[in-house]
């Protein structure tokens, strides 16, 4: 489920990039906490 959503963000973030269009900085913002949240569960599940 949270890896979904990641994924999600990150495709909206791309897809962001690509037609010029973000909604401000909220995007990077998510984007920011999706890959801190995947570097934690990385971690802990090594």
């Amino acid at each position: 489920m949270l890896e979904t959503i990641i994924v999600v963000l990150v495709v909206l973030w791309l897809l962001g990039l690509v037609s010029s269009y973000t909604m401000g900085g909220f995007i990077h913002i998510f984007l920011v906490v999706a890959v801190i949240v995947l570097v934690l569960r990385f971690i802990r599940r090594g």
